[in-house]
């Protein structure tokens, strides 16, 4: 009898807990949603496309691409308009990048002591609009005077495809000469006075701006 009692007692406790349950169902709707919510309408976080749905589904399944892939090509087109991607890289093609940046490129061709040594031509772009495709531990680094600028290069190769300039430590510096033909239309070509460094970035207009999204 005790045990028939004891099995009783358990028996009950697992009904409390499974009423506990339908209790606690009761304050959310079939999807989930805290009771009250609209049926469908989409939590933190999500996308209710309305009546873009079947174009997205569409879209997705003609490209093979994945919901995040999707939405990564749309945020491009969207927050890149007006820009297009160029792609370069290295001589031996360890380090490969992509950045974003106009089709008409101005480029500074600076004469101070390093840039005349290696001939560093380049144009500046934001951080965000940068990305290093590969080649992370294959390149090394050389700083000097003030140290700010890092000039970034292949360990295999020697070739600086991108350096992180002193006048914009918050972008980058890309070698138009290194990237892959077919994306660029024109360059402009801007002489700067880096012998006298400090006196020209400081009456340059524009340059420091360059690396700001």
């Amino acid at each position: 009898m005790r045990r028939g009692a004891a099995g009783g007692a358990r028996r009950s406790r697992r009904g409390s807990a499974a009423a506990g349950g339908t209790r606690r169902a009761r304050g959310r709707n079939a999807g989930g949603a805290p009771a009250g919510a609209k049926a469908g309408s989409p939590g933190p976080g999500a996308i209710d496309l309305g009546a873009q749905s079947g174009r997205w589904a569409a879209f997705q399944e003609r490209h093979r691409l994945s919901c995040e892939e999707a939405a990564r090509l749309l945020l491009d087109a969207y927050e890149y308009r007006g820009l297009v991607k160029h792609t370069g890289g290295c001589h031996c093609g360890a380090v490969r990048f992509e950045v974003w940046a106009s089709a008409d490129l101005h480029v500074f061709n600076c004469n101070c002591s390093i840039c005349t040594k290696k001939q560093n031509r380049h144009f500046i772009v934001p951080a965000s609009r940068f990305k290093l495709l590969k080649g992370a531990d294959n390149l090394t680094t050389y700083t000097f005077n003030t140290h700010r600028a890092q000039h970034t290069f292949c360990k295999t190769c020697g070739v600086q495809s991108f350096y992180t300039p002193r006048s914009n430590p918050d972008g980058y510096g890309i070698a138009p000469h290194c990237l892959d033909d077919g994306t660029v239309q024109t360059i402009i070509t801007e002489d700067i006075n880096g012998k006298e460094w400090e006196k020209a970035v400081r009456e340059h207009k524009t340059i420091r701006d360059m690396s700001k999204p």
